[in-house]
């Protein structure tokens, strides 16, 4: 048992840990960046909803994308925000608060692979079944394809959070910047066996089903690549592939580092920093990508900066 004493149903929570002189900079830094996060997703999904020219399906599923590095910054980064000025003695946040921030946590983390795997198969049936893609990406089909990302997600995330809530608590002392599942299970004195089971088979099966489906679709997009002769074609389905590529891999990157740096105690704030910067870098450069490598989106922001304002001039 801990021997500080602590509000009832209060956990302490270690925050973004900056030095005095530093925290100013990393607070104008954070919030630089949230709010390019947040007006840069949520433009892309306005831009896309607005414009009849985008209402196609790989727009519409890439949607989620947008959607989801948009809940996922704003669950852990303006709680960072609010704690840096605060004495690290008194970040103090509700169980019912922590849980939320838990559960979302990993959902962002999850949808993140569940959306990029739905949107490769949008690409796959492009490019490999072009004739048959009207027939086959149909309202319906986006609905179900949109359903199974989140769904899935939040089933997988649930019972994950679930087990963990169910757990004692003897413990009041989070040992990370924001609440997650190993944070809120390691306040318990109860075996975590079943938890431990539990997390690593939900691992294997959302990397293992992600990396791949992802590798399969691609392999058989080169394939088809490789056999059509028309350089038009495959420059296009090169083009599009390499963004959802890009994308899939800086986010692939940044969740390895974390489970990477797990293995090794004593880079434990390297490990604490990469969590963070997992839910702050993917959110901050996916519009950037998508933005600057999709023709379409890029040729609809440009009239909409530039093109527009001069004919109202």
């Amino acid at each position: 048992m801990e021997n500080h004493t602590y509000p009832k149903n209060m956990f302490l929570l270690e925050g973004l840990k900056v030095s005095q002189q530093s925290s100013y900079p990393a607070f104008i830094l954070l919030l630089i960046i949230y709010i390019f996060t947040m007006v840069s997703n949520i433009g892309l999904i306005l831009l896309i909803s607005m414009e009849r020219s985008l209402h196609q399906p790989m727009y519409i599923l890439f949607c989620n994308l947008p959607l989801n590095d948009a809940l996922g910054a704003t669950v852990i980064v303006p709680r960072l925000l609010s704690d840096i000025f605060v004495a690290s003695t008194d970040r103090y946040i509700n169980d019912v608060a922590c849980a939320i921030q838990a559960f979302f946590a990993h959902m962002f983390g999850t949808t993140s692979h569940t959306i990029l795997i739905i949107m490769a198969f949008d690409r796959y049936v492009a490019i490999c079944n072009p004739l048959r893609y009207a027939t086959i990406m149909t309202n319906r089909m986006i609905a179900k394809l949109t359903v199974f990302a989140w769904g899935s997600a939040f089933l997988l995330v649930g019972v994950l959070l679930g087990l963990t809530l169910n757990l004692s608590r003897c413990r009041s002392e989070i040992f990370n910047p924001f609440c997650d599942n190993a944070s809120l299970f390691k306040l318990s004195c109860e075996s975590v066996i079943i938890n431990n089971i539990y997390g690593l088979t939900f691992t294997i099966l959302l990397l293992g089903s992600s990396i791949g489906s992802v590798t399969l679709t691609y392999l058989k997009i080169a394939m088809v690549c490789v056999r059509n002769k028309n350089r038009v074609l495959n420059s296009r389905a090169l083009q599009t592939c390499s963004t959802h590529l890009s994308v899939y891999i800086i986010m692939l990157v940044s969740g390895f580092t974390i489970i990477f740096l797990h293995r090794f105690p004593q880079w434990a704030d390297h490990r604490k920093l990469s969590a963070i910067l997992f839910h702050v870098v993917p959110p901050w450069l996916n519009p950037v990508i998508y933005g600057l490598q999709t023709k379409e989106i890029r040729q609809k922001i440009f009239n909409k900066v530039f093109t527009e304002p001069r004919k109202k001039s």
